[in-house]
């Protein structure tokens, strides 16, 4: 039996890669990667783009200058004019290398680092930079590449609008290259640590969360193996620990529940086992006698008939509280009270009159609910049934009906010996009973105050007990009143 348990235990746990926790981790570190992303991607933009424009500005305005310089008048541009401009400009350019080409693309002078490279004068300029400046064209062309930003920009030569030649500037720039570079490292080392902590928080985070939920499944699963006592306790003021509450809440009402099912199986199998074992006795002495006269075997025969009955009483009872219980649908109507007490003074005047009680009717009209017109008879004639055999002899019961301007009150008083204090809050209980010989002696289950409360709750009413300063004990039903202009206010 242990090993079926343990078998089941494991067949319920939830795989790593499926539990809450699991997905609540992944999550939460799905979103943070998602921000590290764009914090190593767009400032980092941002400052490229930044870097790009400063140098945009700073190349082109540079390689105008120059070009202004050459551009000196209708002559065309030759190669001593262009390298006298060029090492006059150069300490203020600040640039990595500076190529002018006439307006064919031959190159007439070529600096580099500040000194001038002879292997390329004379030779055509095969850069693109350089081929759409002589077309009319600034260019300009950035990319941070191997640790440095790589700039080039090329303008027009112009006299009067007429293209002479090109100037083209590169500039190799290891400093804003470094600085790109600090920016980069130092958004990767913050989402390192961000990436760190987020793990760290997440599992610290996702175990909390997980562990509170565990404690519900545990009690879940404490609970459905019958422990109805067991309660949770999950800190906090959020919707766990609210469902905990509604938890133990729920567990309380099933703990209730629970005792009184036992409580009325126990109530009722000792109920039906009393008239069960008096006629199984009365048929034994039945049987076991040889000569038994006529007239005692029917006193025996009469007596067993009684318990039969007593037994189909207690049936049909039991049948009534289960009908109520399972809360089916209830199809009301008005009805009106005064004609169903009525009726329940004819049914029983005959008994009242053996019992030498008297019956005493005050129905004011027009007290109309909404009901059905055998829950409402059932009522009425449990209280007034009870009224009258545990009475006194020459006793009284009393039966007012009245309205007020929202309700029906219907009041069965009795002059009785009364009901102790003790016992008023227990007289609704399925089976109790206030002194159970005379209950018995009098054909009682104690089921019909149960009935009665129960039919009355499901038509929105109210019934409670009281004992008379004369002496005797007061029932007083309250039912919403019914009007044909408003219904009911329960309805």
């Amino acid at each position: 039996m242990e090993r079926k348990h343990q078998e089941s235990e494991t067949a319920r746990r939830v795989p790593f890669w499926r539990s809450l926790q699991t997905k609540y981790a992944l999550t939460y570190l799905v979103i943070v990667a998602a921000v590290v992303v764009l914090l190593n991607t767009y400032p980092l933009k941002v400052s490229q783009t930044l870097a790009y424009q400063s140098k945009q500005t700073s190349l082109q305005n540079q390689a105008s200058v120059l070009a202004s310089a050459l551009a000196t008048g209708p002559d065309a541009l030759t190669q001593e004019g262009a390298t006298r401009t060029v090492s006059l400009l150069l300490g203020s350019l600040g640039v990595t290398r500076v190529v002018v080409t006439d307006t064919n693309g031959m190159v007439l002078c070529d600096f580099q680092e500040g000194s001038q490279r002879s292997d390329t004068v004379g030779q055509y300029a095969m850069i693109w930079e350089i081929v759409t400046a002589l077309r009319g064209n600034n260019v300009f062309r950035s990319e941070y590449a191997g640790g440095a930003l790589c700039s080039r920009a090329a303008v027009p030569v112009t006299y009067r609008s007429m293209t002479q030649g090109a100037v083209y500037l590169y500039e190799y720039d290891a400093e804003q290259g470094a600085l790109l570079q600090g920016i980069q490292t130092n958004l990767r080392t913050i989402s390192i640590v961000i990436c760190l902590v987020t793990a760290a928080m997440g599992v610290v985070f996702s175990k909390a969360l997980t562990r509170r939920i565990a404690q519900l499944l545990r009690g879940i699963h404490t609970v459905r193996q019958g422990e109805y006592s067991h309660r949770v306790t999950v800190k906090g003021g959020d919707e766990l620990s609210r469902l905990a509450d509604e938890f133990n809440e729920l567990t309380g009402r099933l703990q209730t529940t629970e005792e009184v099912r036992r409580r009325f199986v126990s109530d009722a199998s000792h109920e039906l086992k009393t008239p069960l074992a008096s006629i199984r006795l009365l048929t034994d002495s039945i049987l076991q006698a040889d000569h038994m006269d006529g007239e005692t075997a029917r006193e025996f025969l009469t007596d067993i008939g009684d318990e039969a009955e007593r037994l189909t009483r207690i049936t049909e009872k039991l049948l009534t509280l289960t009908r109520l219980d399972t809360a089916h649908e209830i199809h009301r109507a008005p009805v009106d009270v005064k004609t169903v007490v009525e009726r329940v003074e004819h049914m029983l005047s005959p008994l009242a009159r053996a019992a030498n009680v008297s019956l005493e009717m005050s129905l004011q009209p027009g007290c109309v609910i909404l009901a059905t017109e055998d829950d409402l008879y059932q009522v009425a004639f449990n209280l007034m049934e009870n009224a009258v055999k545990y009475n006194l002899p020459g006793g009284t019961v009393t039966v007012t009906l009245k309205r007020t301007a929202e309700q029906v009150i219907l009041l069965v008083e009795d002059t009785g010996v009364g009901i102790p204090e003790d016992d008023l809050p227990k007289i609704f209980d399925r089976f109790y009973r206030v002194d159970k010989a005379r209950s018995r002696a009098a054909g009682g289950t104690g089921l019909g105050l149960s009935i009665v409360r129960d039919t009355v709750r499901q038509h929105n009413g109210s019934v409670d007990a009281r004992r008379r300063e004369q002496g005797g004990t007061c029932f007083t039903v309250t039912f919403p009143l019914w009007t044909e202009e408003g219904g009911t206010d329960h309805e």
